[in-house]
């Protein structure tokens, strides 16, 4: 698969031309045409901002450029977890509402009696509350109960479970469901990714499933990260990054299936641009923390399909607070050795209910300034931060983005509306762009994330565009900008005309080498054709 979606830069050039005009709607025959341009989509937005069907059709249809936060297994809904879990024929905890594997194997089902066929076996041992996920289908109660367990619909925060305890537990509870089906998990993103107009997406991802922790399992720390990081080349980690790009290939060729790719009938999500952050998992002993470093960066140096490395795992964590600015320092060490990949990293998704005072004041810090990342997930905590007004302002100087995570921060952080920094960023000149984080253990989606930055602060267009555009200027794909001013938007002079249907030969010379500069100038394209769609309703406050 990997090969295929390698081409994808190539089939950009192409499809790019004809993306936004299928995805526009029809012209109701009652609205008046309104002038064309950005100034004619303000006025439009300003009239809609208190009817909610309108601000909802409005930002369906926005162009929204890329998702940089995304994890492979929060992303996917409980629905089609259940149905992973189906498929495979596996066992619900009905205690728990946790997935388990079979407790029969396949071929210990009875033998035939009497010549007529014998009653299939149920793969679980109902003594121990284990019951087939097939019932779920058939058990509405039993359906309902699973995907609350494995998502946050319906969640009440109670004294015994805060929504930040639900939200992680979740991945434990539908963790076997999951197992084997990252092709199914990605074609669920990119179909649902074309479909709110998003064109590109990097997406965290463990390509060789845990086995570089295992490899380092049993090292011990000794500090020497030379000497660490030697003994993992030594135990031939790179058999390790061998197996997870072969997984990667694997998981995009089902992908591909699924969706139909190079078919009449191909899903929309075959146009969108996948990348892939490496995660290494923070929570575990230091020897394989670092292991799966080593092995996130040496899989970005040989799969040019893997743009980065990005640590998971919840931040307030005891392994991830102790050890967090030993972890920043393991990144310096290896972006010093391997100086061309890329750090996005989760940084401040914490607040003053979930860890001492002390615990707020410089993980953001010391992600820009001791690991130097290029990119921040979630940045939520940063005005607990020694001295959070200078750092801003280091951030905007660096140009650091912030991928902000707004449901999330809500259900997990209780961080929503003006508690929340974004505005904060946007004030001092911080990059940002919105992402979606776990949408399927949120039910959220891309549209909900803009409509919810929309109606909470009220943005004007020329800020969500922006932040669209913020989106494919940091994302870690491949070749130059297109911009030669990436904070006034100026473009390259080579395309300086602007991204027009029809590019000069000058321009499409240098699209034809940057995949980056394609995405940038498709996005334009569906602005145009955006700003230039008759949707304005004369009538709605007359």
């Amino acid at each position: 698969m990997g090969k295929v979606l390698g081409r994808f830069g190539r089939a950009a050039l192409v499809f790019l031309f004809l993306f936004s005009a299928a995805a526009a709607q029809q012209t109701p025959a009652k609205r008046t045409v309104a002038p064309a341009g950005a100034n004619a989509v303000e006025r439009y937005l300003d009239s809609i901002r208190d009817n909610p069907s309108l601000l909802l059709d409005f930002v369906r249809r926005l162009p929204k450029g890329a998702d940089l936060h995304i994890h492979i297994t929060g992303t996917v809904y409980a629905e089609s977890l259940i149905d992973f879990a189906v498929r495979d024929n596996i066992c619900i905890d009905t205690r728990t509402m946790t997935a388990v594997p079979r407790d029969v194997p396949p071929e210990a089902a009875p033998p035939a009696a009497d010549g007529k066929p014998a009653p299939p076996r149920s793969p679980c041992d109902e003594t121990k509350n284990h019951v087939p996920a097939a019932r779920a289908l058939s058990d509405v109660v039993l359906y309902r109960q699973l995907i609350d367990a494995w998502s946050m619909r319906d969640f009440v925060p109670t004294q015994g479970e805060s929504g930040h305890d639900h939200f992680f537990d979740t991945f434990n509870k539908f963790s076997v469901a999951k197992n084997g089906h990252n092709g199914d998990m990605i074609a669920e993103i990119v179909s649902r990714a074309a479909h709110d107009r998003v064109s590109y997406v990097e997406i965290m991802v463990g390509p060789n499933s845990g086995a570089a922790a295992r490899l380092g399992a049993g090292m011990g720390w000794s500090g020497d990260m030379a000497a660490q990081r030697q003994k993992l080349l030594d135990k031939q980690i790179e058999r390790v990054v061998a197996d997870g790009r072969i997984a990667i290939d694997q998981a995009e060729a089902r992908m591909r299936e699924i969706l139909r790719c190079g078919s009449l009938n191909a899903d929309p999500g075959c146009n969108v641009t996948v990348r892939y952050l490496y995660q290494v998992p923070r929570g575990l002993p230091r020897e394989q923390v670092f292991a799966e470093m080593v092995a996130g960066f040496e899989t970005v140096t040989a799969d040019p399909r893997v743009v980065g490395v990005n640590p998971v795992m919840a931040e307030d964590w005891p392994i991830p607070m102790r050890d967090f600015s030993l972890h920043m320092r393991m990144f310096a060490f290896l972006k010093g050795v391997y100086p061309k990949v890329h750090l996005s990293l989760h940084a401040g998704e914490l607040a003053p209910q979930l860890v001492p005072p002390e615990g707020l004041r410089y993980h953001v810090r010391e992600s820009v300034e001791v690991a130097h990342a290029e990119r921040i997930g979630h940045g939520t905590s940063v005005m607990y931060e020694r001295d959070p007004i200078g750092l801003l302002k280091e951030m905007a100087d660096k140009q650091v983005l912030v991928e902000i995570c707004l449901t999330s921060n809500d259900v997990i952080l209780g961080t929503r509306g003006a508690a929340h920094p974004l505005a904060m960023y946007l004030k001092y000149g911080v990059p940002v762009a919105l992402g979606t984080d776990d949408l399927g253990v949120s039910r959220s989606d891309n549209t909900q994330e803009f409509l919810k930055a929309l109606q909470t602060y009220r943005f004007r267009y020329a800020t969500l565009k922006t932040m669209a555009r913020n989106s494919l200027e940091h994302a870690f794909v491949a070749g130059e900008s297109y911009w030669a001013d990436a904070r006034k938007f100026r473009p390259v002079a080579q395309c300086e005309g602007g991204a027009t249907a029809k590019p000069s030969a000058t321009c499409r010379q240098f699209l034809d080498a940057n995949l980056r500069a394609v995405l940038q100038a498709q996005l334009e394209r569906e602005f145009s054709e955006f700003e230039a769609h008759p949707y304005a309703e004369t009538s709605i406050h007359q």
